[in-house]
């Protein structure tokens, strides 16, 4: 491999014109292509295989013109003194006109009459819906009550600034700065990693026109490719002008270093697509577009890397191995990373020991982490889908915030609400609704939404018999079917990805124990990260200092996210740092100085990478919402634990203590496991 990606490198700089134009002209013509044929994205939310989907597919069937992926809404009125019932039917009245409106329900009035509430059919999905809409929804209600709020798909959207991801682009040039005491450097890797995000981005654009996709694809797909597009840039940048300050003329430096470093970024690359295609195996489609969508990007990222990269190379020249470098073997021993490593191969044990058990003591709290899905329950207490939902709460009590829909088959309906009606945590029991040859009829659970009372009422509901044949659906059942199918993948994903990257660790660095002690501090890396996750947003410690205000369960997805994301990230730093090492010990080193000069070359370009990527990511705590703040504070602290607890600490500490055993693998595996060379050995004999 390396043979090959050195020749690569070399064509690339050599005809460096060709390489930047094939780049630019192909993003021209995917834009173009992108914009003829593209489609739109969908918010529809489909879990094959659970029983609130099954009911929503029976209601379909019985209603041909029921649209399952059309949007709900809520309007709530409340007012000091009794609401007048006049104005409210004549509100009703209005939004029933309001267009992509399919029905509104007559208004649902508590008992002192102070709160009532009417719900909101729409005749197209989510993503659909338009400012001009909810607009004329709030013009309707306005004049109904002095107060009145808006939940689920009737209340307007929330548009912020980019505060957050401009903060985190601008923090991460400044580490690049600093990193490279060059600002043309620093702009290198931003540009390589901007343009093939734009690839993958127009391609999921282009993509949408020929498949159903969700608007999430483009989400996961964008971050994840400017990050590992800055990393791989990274290090292959690095590693070029270190050898050119070593004396290597500028197009061998750059061929090697694609040949030594873009050996690396293809298999870190390479794991980080096997997390992504591996959501598959969750059965929900939405969270196998993202991977592929996410994948693909990845992959051309990967590809840039080794292209474009030593493109731009050739055309910096001399004036982009200006200002700080790495270091070569001698000039490097006195750094900080070089002091660090010294100091853990000192006491290799001590080290060891002392992250495995801070790591395992962060973990604890994650053995009680909830699992749901946002409701206006969670949004921020100032936003009006916060006041409908308390409200609503203060008016009917929390269960109308969440209420069960039960699909009836068959039996007596009567006799089917009556015995629903006896059942524990249930507040009320609506009259059944013949829909066809179904009976529809709404429950109102005592508890709310994201409460484990409702959960186990609809695990009740379901283990008892009927007359009927019944389903259970509604949000609230869709939230919790999706929560536990989202549990349930979790082990069966993470035992596939860690058995892919295990074999492919083992092929790269032709050992057992380097991808066991790489997957162990991962796994270390994962619990210490849902501990800390739990921590703060399930149990409320230190929530205040992030703005977090309210609490409870954890984004079902989230759990997937963490490992996806973070065993990526995780496997670059390994195979940025362990690859170097690797490098050593092939071209003559002991297995300890392997460990310690092997560390002193990849320190400084992992910390670069670690920095960047927590600041990026860092930037999501910023907004309001709960949702964002967990995704980007889970995904912040993951890396830093993993990129200086765990590569940077524990890994040379267990590489010490294994020595040359580290490189073992056995003879009938050697014979079958082919050499790919990804640390350059053989270049270094020609």
């Amino acid at each position: 491999m390396a043979r090959l990606l050195h020749r690569l490198g070399a064509f690339s700089a050599r005809r460096r014109r060709l390489v930047l134009t094939g780049w630019l002209l192909g993003l021209i013509v995917l834009a173009g292509l992108a914009l003829a044929f593209r489609g739109s994205f969908s918010d529809e939310f489909k879990v094959p295989g659970t029983e609130s989907q099954a009911a929503v597919e029976l209601i379909e069937r019985a209603v041909p013109q029921a649209r399952a992926d059309g949007a709900t809404g809520r309007v709530v009125f409340a007012s000091d003194e009794a609401l007048d019932r006049e104005a409210l039917g004549a509100a009703v009245q209005r939004l029933g006109g309001v267009p992509d409106i399919a029905s509104a329900t007559p208004p649902v009035v508590s008992q002192d009459g102070r709160v009532a509430y009417t719900d909101l059919q729409f005749a197209v999905p989510e993503m659909e819906v338009t400012a001009a809409q909810t607009d004329a929804i709030a013009q309707a209600a306005e004049d109904a009550a002095p107060q009145v709020e808006f939940g689920g798909a009737a209340a307007p959207a929330h548009s912020e600034l980019p505060i957050g991801e401009a903060v985190g682009v601008l923090v991460a040039m400044l580490v690049l700065a600093v990193t490279f005491g060059s600002l043309l450097a620093a702009g290198l890797p931003l540009l390589t990693a901007l343009i093939g995000v734009g690839f993958g981005m127009l391609g999921i654009q282009l993509a949408s026109g020929l498949t159903d996709l969700t608007s999430t694809s483009i989400t996961l797909a964008a971050m994840l490719g400017l990050a590992v597009g800055i990393d791989y840039a990274l290090l292959i940048l690095s590693r070029h002008r270190t050898q050119v300050r070593d004396g290597m003329g500028i197009p061998d430096s750059i061929a090697l270093a694609v040949g030594t470093a873009g050996s690396a970024v293809v298999f870190a690359g390479a794991t980080v697509m096997i997390a992504l295609v591996a959501l598959l195996m969750t059965g929900t489609p939405f969270l196998a577009q993202m991977g592929i969508a996410a994948a693909a990007t990845i992959a051309i990222a990967v590809f840039a890397s080794i292209t474009l990269v030593p493109a731009l190379l050739a055309f910096g020249g001399e004036r982009l191995v200006r200002g700080k470098v790495f270091g070569g073997a001698k000039s490097d021993t006195h750094t900080l990373g070089a002091r660090w490593v010294a100091l853990v191969m000192r006491r290799p044990l001590i080290a060891a020991g002392a992250v495995i058990v801070a790591l395992g003591a962060l973990a604890i709290p994650a053995l009680d982490v909830r699992l749901g899905l946002p409701n206006d329950g969670t949004s921020g207490p100032e936003t009006t889908e916060r006041q409908a939902y308390d409200l609503v709460a203060k008016g009917f009590g929390v269960g109308a915030n969440g209420q069960l829909t039960i699909v009836a088959r068959g039996g007596d309906p009567a006799a089917t609400a009556k015995t629903l009606a006896t059942l524990p945590d249930v507040a009320a029991v609506a009259p059944p609704q013949p829909v066809g040859e179904l009976a529809l009829i709404s429950v109102t659970p005592a508890s709310g939404p994201s409460s484990a009372a409702t959960e186990a009422l609809v695990e009740r509901i379901r283990d008892t018999r009927f007359s009927a044949e019944v389903l259970v659906t509604g949000q609230t059942a869709t939230n919790i079917d999706v929560s536990q199918k989202m549990s349930d993948s979790l082990i069966p994903y993470l035992a596939v990805v860690v058995g892919l990257a295990v074999i492919l660790l083992m092929i790269a660095f032709r050992s057992i124990l380097v991808p066991l002690t790489a997957i162990g501090g991962f796994l270390l890396t994962i619990a210490a990260s849902f501990g800390a996750v739990v921590l703060v947003f399930q149990e409320g410690f230190g929530a205040d200092l992030i703005g977090v205000t309210q609490t409870g369960p954890l984004i079902s997805l989230l759990p997937i996210l963490i490992i996806g994301v973070i065993f990526g990230l995780a496997m670059d730093y390994q195979v940025f740092l362990v690859s170097r090492m690797h490098e050593e010990y092939a071209h003559g080193s002991t297995a300890r100085e392997a460990v310690a000069d092997g560390f002193r070359h990849s320190a400084r370009v992992v910390t670069a990478a670690a920095l960047i990527m927590i600041s990026v990511f860092a930037g999501f705590v910023i907004p309001d919402d709960p949702i964002i703040k967990s995704i980007g504070f889970a995904f912040a602290v993951g890396i830093a634990i993993d990129a200086f607890l765990i590569r940077m600490t524990l890994i040379p500490a267990l590489m010490t203590l294994l020595g040359a055993r580290a490189w073992w693998l056995p003879r009938p595996l050697q014979r079958v496991i082919p050499n790919l060379d990804i640390e350059g050995a053989a270049l270094a004999r020609t």
